[in-house]
């Protein structure tokens, strides 16, 4: 079936970040079990990347596990292990073809070596690509990632005074990367969940109560077109009206 034209808002984010929340919800209402939420979530992955090649997004990046989710059930982690490396070997060959450049941020020394090695190899494959860059946060924390970016200026010798937001930023994971214009988290809730604390300091947030496994293509449209209607100040003022 082909898919419904439509039109492109005018001002489209470079970097997409994405809270996918609601999986183990949506498999419960369907009388399911949690992993059938991940496994669905999973599948939901592709549309919303090509969706974000339709849209001109640059860059995406996924909350796929935090540093906070090894506090599950120890057969809902080893499930959802499995599925994150069965995604890889499922779709690495396509992602790549689609010129996606796969980046992992977060830690990965937790992680069994199969997986481990499946993503350096991901890495390596894609990271010529240039169409869309797909930062997948995996065994991520944003409070874990400041503390590893300072520890890292220590080690490297770095003063007080050598220190500014430049420099800082060049020790985080998403080094590279431009601060996410928007962030979206499906599912309802309305919290950061410790995702990018230091990158989405001045980010447009969208939240909808779509859980992630449907949040589709007509979905991301709809948070795009709400984007385009937010006016970015950064703390300054834009209009006299405002003072």
């Amino acid at each position: 079936m082909a898919k419904e034209s439509l039109k492109i808002p005018q001002k489209i984010p470079t970097h997409l970040a994405i809270i996918m929340d609601g999986n183990g919800r949506w498999a419960l209402e369907k009388g399911l079990p949690r992993l059938a939420g991940h496994q669905a979530g999973t599948e939901n992955l592709r549309e919303v990347i090509e969706a974000c090649g339709e849209f001109g997004i640059q860059y995406l990046t996924i909350y796929a596990f935090s540093t906070e989710n090894w506090n599950r059930p120890p057969e809902e982690i080893q499930g959802l292990m499995k599925i994150f490396r069965m995604m890889l070997n499922r779709e690495l060959n396509n992602l790549h073809e689609d010129g996606v450049q796969l980046r992992h941020i977060g830690r990965l020394d937790k992680i069994d070596q199969e997986l481990r090695d499946k993503v350096k190899e991901a890495i390596q494959l894609t990271k010529d690509n240039k169409t869309l860059i797909l930062n997948i946060a995996f065994n991520y924390g944003g409070r874990d990632e400041i503390l590893h970016a300072v520890k890292q200026l220590m080690e490297d010798g770095h003063k007080a005074e050598d220190l500014d937001e430049d420099l800082f930023a060049k020790y985080l994971y998403t080094a590279g990367s431009p601060d996410p214009d928007l962030i979206i988290r499906t599912s309802g809730e309305y919290r950061c969940s410790n995702f990018l604390i230091w990158q989405g300091a001045y980010s447009e947030w969208y939240f909808t109560s779509t859980y992630w496994p449907d949040f589709g293509r007509e979905e991301l449209h709809q948070a795009l077109t709400v984007y385009d209607q937010r006016e970015r100040r950064y703390g300054e003022i834009q209009n006299i009206k405002d003072v």
